[in-house]
């Protein structure tokens, strides 16, 4: 249902008003003073998706008001009427989020065709209103599972700092302990969960590509910027920017990124003018950033700005008890997701599960768990397809048995004949190579994400056509 309210002091005007737009379907609410429409909108919080206001009221001004609803935290399109209108107050009517200042006499067909602009902002406003809901219900303290003891000191610390306007969080820990979650958790359980959530892998761009995505970039800036882009900074203003794999960041930006965090202000690429923001910075990283700093690998300043709070997940291998209630969880989600009827999982599956240290952590985990239902052809989980170490033996491939002796091994010469970079290119070839170009699997047999095994694919030229000539220069085994 449509809902409008109209305030107007003339009485004519507003019933045929009313009358007007019920017969096109709306739910509309009529007040002639702003003391009656506050009591609605303030006092019973009453939301219309469109309000007609006149600007000069019998006990107020129509600015006045929506000044006052929107400190109250409502919103609504608004759309103000008034026989007359000063250059000021249509600057401050905009100031404050009005959509249009329409002048009476009205125009009904410049109305109508308003009045549809506010119906798709409102509808807008909407969906991005329900899902903030639906992610604030996802994202809580509580999505942090397990029942360890390490597992209850994460959902704490998260439940503290839910309730603090921090600045910067850092999150530290292995790759796949779930730094992703946790950010969003702060995010969506924080004080700013009315305001966007931006992510960045910083891995996954080279210096001046991260620079532009970061801060934005003025016309002609550099080659191929033909037009202006806001940058990370901008669409999080107001809610928050996580930075994952922040220590991959260029040594020289990560000065650029101390001052814009300390300033909360910036300049686009190119750019002159000074832009401000209200941004709360989440960072995460999988190498010890205290260790870098220490050793001149990442800038000490920007170190301490950003570890103001920091939480350390615990890796997988070291809270075995929680892989029941996460493995648990993961089954409902596919399940679901896929439609699948998964309901039960076999001794001999949970032992498998249990014994299997998960390098790659609960990330990995998840895949496991994922491929594995959706594989599964009845209510009990199969076992063919995790992919897990065989009693004694190596690592077996997911559906079929290990490959030859060699295959999780590579030798490299040491004599001078390949560059370090030929030897990155020639291990990551010889992985995707062994892993059928499966770039998932890939990245978890290398340690590392798929941003960056992608970035450095793409660095490399590497493609499936491509690898066909990486193997056979030097011997592996």
């Amino acid at each position: 249902m449509r809902t409008m309210m109209i305030i107007e002091d003339e009485r004519l005007l507003g019933s045929e008003l009313k009358r007007r737009f019920e017969r096109e379907g709306w739910q509309v609410t009529l007040s002639s003073t702003i003391g009656d429409a506050r009591r609605l909108v303030i006092e019973l919080g009453h939301e219309p998706s469109v309000v007609l206001s006149d600007m000069s009221l019998p006990d107020g001004n129509g600015l006045d008001f929506l000044e006052e609803v929107r400190d109250a935290g409502a919103g609504g399109e608004w759309i103000f009427l008034s026989g007359y209108g000063t250059h000021s107050d249509i600057q401050r009517a905009l100031k404050l989020g009005a959509l249009d200042f329409l002048a009476k006499p009205i125009d009904y067909h410049k109305l109508d065709l308003i009045i549809a602009a506010a119906t798709r902002g409102a509808k807008a406003r909407q969906q991005l209103s329900d899902a903030a809901r639906s992610a604030a219900q996802r994202f809580t303290p509580g999505s942090f599972l397990g029942k360890s003891p390490a597992a209850a000191r994460v959902r704490t610390m998260l439940e503290q700092l839910s309730g603090l306007p921090a600045s910067s969080i850092l999150l530290g820990g292995e790759t796949g302990t779930g730094k992703g979650l946790v950010a969003k958790i702060l995010h969506y359980a924080g004080m700013r969960s009315e305001g966007p959530f931006i992510d960045v892998n910083c891995a996954a761009f080279p210096r001046e590509l991260l620079e532009s995505e970061l801060f934005g970039h003025e016309p002609g800036s550099f080659t191929g910027a033909k037009g202006r882009h806001r940058g990370l900074f901008e669409q999080a203003d107001g809610g928050t920017l996580f930075l994952d794999e922040i220590g991959e960041m260029d040594f020289n930006l990560q000065s650029k990124l101390l001052k814009a965090l300390e300033d909360q202000s910036f300049r686009r690429v190119g750019g002159e003018q000074q832009i401000k923001v209200d941004v709360q910075l989440i960072a995460a990283s999988n190498r010890d950033l205290k260790e870098a700093a220490d050793k001149g690998k990442f800038r000490s300043d920007l170190y301490h700005r950003i570890s103001v709070f920091e939480i350390i997940l615990p890796n997988l291998r070291d809270r075995p008890e929680d892989i029941p209630e996460l493995v648990e969880a993961m089954i409902g989600e596919f399940d679901q997701r896929a439609g699948k009827t998964v309901t039960s999982v076999p001794d001999a599956v949970w032992s498998a599960l249990r014994d299997y240290p998960w390098p790659g952590n609960v990330r990995e985990l998840r895949n496991v768990i994922e491929r594995s239902v959706l594989l599964s052809k009845g209510s009990e989980l199969s076992g063919d397809w995790l992919g897990l170490p065989a009693a004694g033996g190596g690592p077996k491939p997911a559906g079929g048995d290990s490959g030859r002796d060699g295959d999780y091994w590579i030798r490299l010469p040491l004599d001078g004949s390949m560059a370090l970079d030929e030897m990155d290119r020639f291990i990551i070839a010889t992985a995707l190579e062994r892993h059928d170009y499966n770039v998932m699997a890939t990245a978890r047999a290398l340690g590392t994400t798929r941003e960056t095994l992608r970035y450095r694919m793409q660095k490399y030229g590497l493609s499936k056509t491509l690898l066909a000539s990486a193997g056979g220069r030097h011997g592996i085994g």
